[in-house]
């Protein structure tokens, strides 16, 4: 009995939190989000061990599939539903324009705007299509489709998240479904990490910082727990490789605990949202991360005073200098505490 792992692509460039209609009429890449979710799927276990990978023609479609195959293979009728005079709107927009059909779709999904693709003829070519990426191929096989399309085979839209998997058996030309994955999460791991930073487009000097950090910090937390407080040693290793995963974007913090957060990563994110400003000086898995990356210029370890020195120079308002002045004296006193608890001088 042979497998389709039958994948919805990852998120398109649009904006986080806001819904929009991007039907089979609209081809766009894959935002910045979108690309460190497709960087996952080659460590889903049940995706390891495919033959062949196949993507709609649809960019989109071609950008998830590409981690998981250096070649995907397009194969015309895997694309979403057209949706007419909707394709391409935010739903805002959509509610505004299309007030009584928008309100009546809420009840009755077989309701079409102008122009729209009908639900059959999507499952018609959909299946036709699945059928002939078995024909081309041998053992299981990945295809990446679209929410619609997708649904249009296994009956279900309300699991069919960004790069969630659905399971389908193939005897002949029956397709069963089998099992639904609402979203990949790998547990994470330091190649994981290496993955998701080359996703976000991290060159090889902001890895070798963030290498450096999670050393330091692996060092912190192991002597903290030789003092006797309690920590999470890995919870801390992978936040400190990922603290500057969106280091080039303006309010990497936040920006980057926002992208962890909607991989499925919640606990890590919440660390990256305070390393370039903790909550408090209280040392917890957050203010080791933030400390290490405070000991580390580039990818060399140097005395915290030193590091808060050299970026001073980027302060050019008062409310920078104040807020400047305050980490610093957050990091000294989670460094003293530190000195004080493992008795020795471990950061200076």
């Amino acid at each position: 009995m042979r497998k389709i792992y039958l994948i919805r692509h990852a998120m398109p460039d649009i904006p986080i939190g806001e819904r929009w209609c991007i039907g089979g009429l609209t081809d766009i890449p894959l935002g910045k989000l979108g690309r460190l979710q497709a960087a996952l799927l080659p460590f889903a276990p049940a995706l390891r061990d495919v033959g062949a990978v196949f993507c709609s023609t649809l960019l989109r479609a071609r950008q998830t599939a590409l981690p998981l195959c250096m070649e995907p293979i397009s194969v015309p009728g895997l694309e979403e539903q057209r949706m007419g005079a909707w394709d391409g709107l935010p739903f805002t927009e959509i509610m505004r324009r299309f007030p009584k059909l928008y309100a009546a779709r809420e009840l009755d999904s077989t309701l079409l705007p102008d122009g729209a693709e009908a639900d059959e003829a999507v499952r018609d070519r959909m299946q036709a299509a699945l059928r002939q990426c078995l024909r081309q191929s041998t053992g299981d096989i990945a295809v990446v489709s679209h929410k619609s399309a997708i649904a249009s085979i296994t009956g279900q839209r309300k699991k069919l998240g960004y790069t969630s998997v659905s399971v389908l058996e193939a005897a002949g030309e029956a397709l069963t479904v089998k099992e639904m994955h609402e979203l990949c999460k790998p547990d994470l791991n330091d190649t994981i990490c290496l993955a998701l930073l080359n996703a976000a487009g991290a060159d090889e000097n902001l890895i070798a910082h963030c290498e450096t950090a999670a050393a330091l910090a692996d060092e912190l937390c192991a002597a903290l727990l030789d003092s006797g407080l309690t920590l999470d040693a890995a919870l801390i290793h992978r936040a400190a490789l990922l603290h500057d995963l969106a280091r080039a974007e303006k309010d990497h913090a936040a920006l980057g605990a926002l992208w962890l957060k909607e991989l499925g990563y919640p606990e890590i994110a919440e660390i990256v949202r305070q390393h370039h400003d903790p909550d408090s000086a209280m040392l917890n898995e957050a203010s080791v991360v933030y400390i290490a990356d405070k000991a580390v210029w580039g990818s060399k370890r140097i005395p915290v005073a030193e590091r808060f020195e050299r970026s001073l120079h980027k302060c050019r308002t008062p409310e920078a200098l104040a807020a400047h002045k305050r980490r610093r004296q957050t990091a000294l006193s989670i460094q003293n505490e530190i000195n004080r608890l493992c008795q020795r001088t471990i950061l200076r």
